[in-house]
C-alpha cells in the first residue's frame, strides 16, 4: 500500500494550490510585460490598488509569502500521520480560500482594510494554523 494513498484528497488540494500559484505567476508576468518600458523584476513604486499590474503582483507575492508555512504544516501533518480526513478538509479550505483571495484581489481595487479579500486571507491563515496544530498533536 502507498503511504500517501491515505492523503490522496489532501494531495489533490495541494495540486490546486500549486496550480493557483502558477496561474498567478503567469497573470502577473504577462500583465507587467505588456506595460510600456517594463523592466523585468521591477514594479513601478508609484502603482497602487487601482492598477491591475500592482494587484496581480501583490496577489502572487502574498501567495508566495503564505505558501511555505502551509506546505510545512501539510508535510508535518502527513509525516506525523494526522487524520487524513481533517488534513484534506484543511488543505481544501486553504486552497479554496487562496483561490477566492486571488479572484477578489483581481476584481476589487480598494485601499480599504479589511477588504473582502482579507476574509479569505484569514480563512487560509487559520486553515494553515489548524493544520499545524493537527500535525503537532499527531506527532505528540
Amino acid at each position: 500500500m502507498n503511504f500517501f494513498q491515505d492523503y490522496d484528497l489532501a494531495l489533490w488540494g495541494l495540486c490546486l494550490v500549486v496550480a493557483t500559484l502558477i496561474v498567478q505567476h503567469l497573470v502577473a508576468t504577462m500583465t507587467k510585460a505588456r506595460q510600456p518600458g517594463a523592466i523585468p523584476g521591477k514594479i513601478d513604486e508609484s502603482l497602487g490598488h487601482a492598477s491591475f499590474v500592482f494587484r496581480s503582483h501583490r496577489t502572487l507575492m502574498n501567495s508566495l509569502e503564505n505558501f511555505p508555512a502551509f506546505l510545512g504544516a501539510l508535510l508535518l501533518a502527513i509525516f506525523a500521520g494526522a487524520d487524513d480526513s481533517w488534513t484534506a478538509a484543511l488543505v481544501w479550505t486553504y486552497a479554496v480560500a487562496r483561490l477566492l483571495h486571488m479572484v477578489l484581489y483581481y476584481k476589487i481595487a480598494t485601499d480599504v482594510n479589511p477588504s473582502p479579500r482579507s476574509w479569505f486571507f484569514l480563512l487560509g491563515f487559520f486553515a494553515t494554523l489548524a493544520l499545524l496544530v493537527l500535525g503537532a498533536v499527531a506527532l505528540a
